[in-house]
């Protein structure tokens, strides 16, 4: 079993910067991707970035050149640096522990920009 557990959201002003971490605990051998997702209301929950285990990304592509995901190893964390923030990147965030069987969810964390 593998518990994500959030933190790093926040309040901030539009242009601005938060870093999301997520630290994966438990049967950590187990995890292969760790994705951030993003939900806002009234809207499906929609994928924001993720890494592999062999560190390759992908982003969508309303946060390319914006944010850029990165994963600790030896502390099984991954960390999502948010720049240039808009208005519509406010949502709860969620990372996503995919395992070689199933994944794990954190709970969220909130981030809201204003304008």
């Amino acid at each position: 079993q593998v518990q994500p557990v959030e933190s790093g959201g926040g309040l901030v002003q539009a242009g601005g910067s938060l870093r999301l971490s997520c630290a994966a605990s438990g049967s950590i051998f187990s995890v292969n991707t760790l994705g951030w997702y993003r939900q806002a209301p009234g809207k499906q929950r929609e994928l924001v970035a993720s890494i592999t285990s062999g560190g390759n990304t992908n982003y969508a592509d309303s946060v390319k050149g914006r944010f850029t995901i990165s994963r600790d190893y030896d502390k099984n964390t991954v960390y999502l640096q948010m720049n240039s923030l808009k208005p519509e990147d406010t949502a709860v965030y969620y990372c996503k522990a995919t395992l070689l069987v199933g994944a794990s969810w954190g709970q969220g964390t909130q981030v809201t920009v204003s304008s």
